[in-house]
């Protein structure tokens, strides 16, 4: 996710979905990418359906959770934020998800940049 601060006035967010096959500590292959973007402030709900949209962007379903920083969303219970997203969803547990939450970051901050 990037662009949840106010600029020039505006919000700009964009969110980027990254499906990839992972171990515990690292990624193994990235399967695709996935954007979103709005120009809306940030909400819980906004970000949630920037999320969803960018995970419906991929170019095939993910088949496992799809993972977060707690963060992202307001430090709400992955129960409650979960109820939006198929398959499942959860925060970051491993060093694997963590890198490729990372990505996620660095390729919403460059698609950002891109339309800004």
């Amino acid at each position: 996710m990037s662009g949840r601060h106010e600029e020039a006035g505006e919000y700009l967010m964009v969110a980027a979905a990254v499906h990839a096959r992972i171990d515990s500590t690292r990624i193994r292959s990235v399967e695709g990418m996935g954007f979103a973007a709005v120009r809306e402030g940030p909400t819980l709900e906004a970000t949630v359906a920037l999320t969803a949209e960018a995970v419906g962007d991929l170019p095939e379903p993910p088949e496992g959770p799809i993972v977060a920083e707690h963060g992202e969303f307001y430090e709400e219970p992955a129960e409650r934020v979960g109820l939006s997203f198929q398959p499942e969803f959860k925060y970051v547990e491993s060093i694997g998800e963590r890198e490729t939450v990372q990505a996620a970051h660095h390729a919403a901050y460059a698609a950002r940049d891109l339309l800004l």
